[in-house]
Protein backbone atom coordinates (compact mmCIF):
# COMPACT_ATOMS: atom_id res chain seq x y z
CA UNK A 1 0.00 0.00 0.00
CA UNK A 2 3.16 2.50 0.82
CA UNK A 3 4.61 1.52 -2.48
CA UNK A 4 1.71 2.43 -4.39
CA UNK A 5 1.12 5.96 -2.68
CA UNK A 6 4.51 6.74 -3.16
CA UNK A 7 4.25 5.83 -6.60
CA UNK A 8 0.81 7.88 -7.11
CA UNK A 9 2.73 10.62 -5.16
CA UNK A 10 5.78 11.40 -8.00
CA UNK A 11 3.85 10.61 -10.88
CA UNK A 12 0.96 13.63 -8.86
CA UNK A 13 4.09 15.69 -8.79
CA UNK A 14 5.71 14.96 -11.93
CA UNK A 15 1.96 15.95 -13.68
CA UNK A 16 1.35 19.05 -11.85
CA UNK A 17 5.25 19.82 -13.15
CA UNK A 18 4.85 19.48 -16.67
CA UNK A 19 1.52 20.91 -16.63
CA UNK A 20 3.28 24.18 -14.99
CA UNK A 21 6.31 24.23 -17.03
CA UNK A 22 3.33 24.45 -20.30
CA UNK A 23 2.02 27.55 -19.08
CA UNK A 24 -0.25 29.92 -16.53
CA UNK A 25 -3.94 28.67 -18.71
CA UNK A 26 -7.39 27.55 -17.83
CA UNK A 27 -8.18 24.54 -19.60
CA UNK A 28 -10.73 26.67 -21.46
CA UNK A 29 -7.85 28.63 -23.11
CA UNK A 30 -5.62 26.44 -23.82
CA UNK A 31 -4.17 26.04 -27.51
CA UNK A 32 -5.66 22.32 -29.42
CA UNK A 33 -2.27 21.30 -29.16
CA UNK A 34 -1.71 21.83 -25.20
CA UNK A 35 -5.25 20.68 -24.96
CA UNK A 36 -4.13 16.89 -26.48
CA UNK A 37 -0.62 16.91 -24.49
CA UNK A 38 -2.88 17.95 -20.85
CA UNK A 39 -5.30 14.81 -21.68
CA UNK A 40 -2.32 12.70 -22.95
CA UNK A 41 -0.40 13.02 -19.73
CA UNK A 42 -3.09 12.23 -17.45
CA UNK A 43 -3.76 9.03 -19.23
CA UNK A 44 -0.07 8.15 -19.92
CA UNK A 45 0.22 8.83 -15.90
CA UNK A 46 -2.97 6.96 -14.75
CA UNK A 47 -1.67 3.63 -16.04
CA UNK A 48 1.57 2.69 -13.76
CA UNK A 49 -0.42 4.28 -11.23
CA UNK A 50 -3.14 1.88 -10.98
CA UNK A 51 -0.68 -1.30 -11.57
CA UNK A 52 2.78 -1.66 -9.36
CA UNK A 53 3.41 -4.30 -12.33
CA UNK A 54 4.17 -1.53 -14.55
CA UNK A 55 7.74 0.03 -13.78
CA UNK A 56 7.18 4.27 -12.71
CA UNK A 57 9.77 5.02 -15.98
CA UNK A 58 7.05 3.67 -18.36
CA UNK A 59 4.96 6.53 -16.99
CA UNK A 60 7.41 9.30 -15.98
CA UNK A 61 9.43 8.90 -19.39
CA UNK A 62 6.04 9.51 -21.84
CA UNK A 63 5.06 12.37 -19.60
CA UNK A 64 8.49 13.94 -19.99
CA UNK A 65 8.98 13.11 -23.51
CA UNK A 66 5.34 15.03 -24.44
CA UNK A 67 6.13 18.13 -22.06
CA UNK A 68 9.55 18.64 -24.20
CA UNK A 69 7.78 18.24 -27.41
CA UNK A 70 5.33 20.90 -26.45
CA UNK A 71 8.03 22.93 -25.65
CA UNK A 72 9.49 22.73 -28.72
CA UNK A 73 6.19 23.63 -30.19
CA UNK A 74 5.60 26.42 -28.30
CA UNK A 75 8.94 28.04 -28.90
CA UNK A 76 8.79 27.28 -32.45
CA UNK A 77 5.82 28.80 -32.84
CA UNK A 78 6.87 32.00 -30.73
CA UNK A 79 10.25 32.39 -33.06
CA UNK A 80 8.14 32.18 -36.29
CA UNK A 81 4.27 33.56 -37.58
CA UNK A 82 4.19 31.27 -40.09
CA UNK A 83 4.70 27.67 -38.21
CA UNK A 84 2.71 29.85 -35.52
CA UNK A 85 -0.32 29.87 -38.32
CA UNK A 86 -0.02 26.30 -38.86
CA UNK A 87 0.41 25.22 -35.04
CA UNK A 88 -2.12 27.45 -33.33
CA UNK A 89 -3.94 28.78 -35.93
CA UNK A 90 -5.04 32.50 -36.29
CA UNK A 91 -7.88 34.86 -35.08
CA UNK A 92 -10.84 35.35 -37.23
CA UNK A 93 -13.04 38.67 -37.95
CA UNK A 94 -16.83 36.56 -37.92
CA UNK A 95 -18.68 40.20 -37.07
CA UNK A 96 -17.91 43.31 -38.42
CA UNK A 97 -19.67 46.32 -38.02
CA UNK A 98 -22.61 44.72 -37.25
CA UNK A 99 -22.26 42.36 -40.15
CA UNK A 100 -21.60 38.53 -40.13
CA UNK A 101 -18.70 37.17 -42.10
CA UNK A 102 -20.93 34.06 -43.80
CA UNK A 103 -17.21 33.19 -45.90
CA UNK A 104 -15.47 32.79 -42.50
CA UNK A 105 -18.37 30.96 -40.56
CA UNK A 106 -18.00 28.59 -43.36
CA UNK A 107 -14.69 28.01 -44.02
CA UNK A 108 -14.27 27.89 -39.49
CA UNK A 109 -17.11 25.11 -39.74
CA UNK A 110 -18.35 27.87 -37.08
CA UNK A 111 -22.50 27.62 -37.76
CA UNK A 112 -24.87 30.97 -37.10
CA UNK A 113 -26.51 29.34 -34.01
CA UNK A 114 -22.89 28.85 -32.33
CA UNK A 115 -22.56 32.39 -33.30
CA UNK A 116 -25.42 33.80 -31.61
CA UNK A 117 -24.95 31.63 -28.68
CA UNK A 118 -21.25 33.11 -27.77
CA UNK A 119 -22.96 36.27 -28.49
CA UNK A 120 -25.48 35.71 -25.76
CA UNK A 121 -22.94 34.50 -23.45
CA UNK A 122 -20.85 37.68 -24.29
CA UNK A 123 -24.16 39.83 -23.03
CA UNK A 124 -24.48 41.23 -26.31
CA UNK A 125 -26.99 39.07 -28.35
CA UNK A 126 -28.10 41.94 -31.10
CA UNK A 127 -25.04 41.65 -34.14
CA UNK A 128 -26.16 44.93 -34.79
CA UNK A 129 -24.57 46.56 -31.79
CA UNK A 130 -21.45 44.32 -32.62
CA UNK A 131 -18.49 46.80 -33.45
CA UNK A 132 -15.96 43.51 -33.73
CA UNK A 133 -16.10 40.02 -33.24
CA UNK A 134 -13.39 37.73 -33.20
CA UNK A 135 -13.04 34.03 -33.03
CA UNK A 136 -9.77 33.17 -31.15
CA UNK A 137 -7.63 30.22 -31.42
CA UNK A 138 -8.41 28.83 -28.17
CA UNK A 139 -12.06 28.99 -29.40
CA UNK A 140 -13.13 32.06 -27.54
CA UNK A 141 -15.56 34.54 -28.78
CA UNK A 142 -14.29 37.97 -27.93
CA UNK A 143 -16.99 40.81 -28.42
CA UNK A 144 -16.35 44.73 -28.83
CA UNK A 145 -19.57 46.62 -28.99
CA UNK A 146 -20.54 49.61 -30.69
CA UNK A 147 -20.54 52.82 -28.47
CA UNK A 148 -23.32 55.31 -27.60
CA UNK A 149 -20.87 57.87 -28.45
CA UNK A 150 -19.20 56.64 -31.47
CA UNK A 151 -17.91 53.35 -32.52
CA UNK A 152 -15.00 51.50 -30.94
CA UNK A 153 -12.76 50.24 -34.06
CA UNK A 154 -10.38 47.14 -33.23
CA UNK A 155 -6.97 48.33 -33.38
CA UNK A 156 -5.12 47.42 -36.32
CA UNK A 157 -2.11 45.05 -35.54
CA UNK A 158 0.27 46.22 -38.93
CA UNK A 159 3.20 45.35 -38.21
CA UNK A 160 3.49 41.67 -35.76
CA UNK A 161 6.90 39.90 -34.78
CA UNK A 162 8.42 42.21 -37.27
CA UNK A 163 6.45 41.32 -40.27
CA UNK A 164 3.68 43.54 -42.08
CA UNK A 165 0.50 42.69 -41.77
CA UNK A 166 -0.92 43.02 -45.74
CA UNK A 167 -4.95 42.08 -44.24
CA UNK A 168 -4.90 44.42 -41.33
CA UNK A 169 -3.42 47.10 -44.07
CA UNK A 170 -6.17 46.69 -46.63
CA UNK A 171 -8.67 46.44 -43.18
CA UNK A 172 -6.98 50.08 -41.76
CA UNK A 173 -7.48 51.50 -45.71
CA UNK A 174 -3.82 52.02 -45.70
CA UNK A 175 -1.72 51.51 -48.38
CA UNK A 176 2.11 49.63 -48.30
CA UNK A 177 3.59 53.57 -48.98
CA UNK A 178 2.16 54.81 -46.21
CA UNK A 179 3.41 52.69 -43.16
CA UNK A 180 6.80 52.96 -45.40
CA UNK A 181 6.80 56.67 -45.29
CA UNK A 182 5.73 56.02 -41.25
CA UNK A 183 8.64 54.00 -40.18
CA UNK A 184 10.84 55.03 -42.57
CA UNK A 185 14.76 53.57 -41.29
CA UNK A 186 13.36 52.44 -38.85
CA UNK A 187 12.11 48.59 -40.56
CA UNK A 188 14.57 46.17 -39.35
CA UNK A 189 13.95 47.92 -35.16
CA UNK A 190 10.39 47.45 -34.91
CA UNK A 191 9.04 44.70 -33.17
CA UNK A 192 4.87 45.40 -33.11
CA UNK A 193 2.86 49.09 -34.90
CA UNK A 194 -0.74 49.28 -34.21
CA UNK A 195 -3.16 52.12 -35.32
CA UNK A 196 -5.89 53.15 -33.13
CA UNK A 197 -9.29 54.23 -33.91
CA UNK A 198 -7.96 58.17 -34.17
CA UNK A 199 -4.93 57.11 -36.66
CA UNK A 200 -2.65 57.51 -34.55
CA UNK A 201 0.59 54.49 -34.85
CA UNK A 202 1.91 53.15 -31.94
CA UNK A 203 5.33 51.62 -32.59
CA UNK A 204 7.79 49.54 -30.13
CA UNK A 205 10.80 48.37 -30.97
CA UNK A 206 12.43 44.93 -30.54
CA UNK A 207 14.12 44.41 -27.24
CA UNK A 208 12.36 47.71 -26.14
CA UNK A 209 12.29 47.26 -21.89
CA UNK A 210 9.15 47.08 -20.35
CA UNK A 211 8.67 50.39 -18.62
CA UNK A 212 7.68 50.70 -15.13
Amino acid sequence: MLVLVIRTLILYLVVVASVRIMGKRQIGEMQPSELVVAIMISDLASVPMQSIDIPILSGVIPVLSLLVCEVTMSFISLKSKRCRKYITGEPSIVVYKGHINEGELERLRFNLNDLLEQLRLSGCPDVSKVEVAVLETNGQLSVIEKQKDGITELPFMLIADGEVNENELKRAGKSREWLDKQIKGQEKEIFSAMLDDKGKLHIQRKGEKDRK
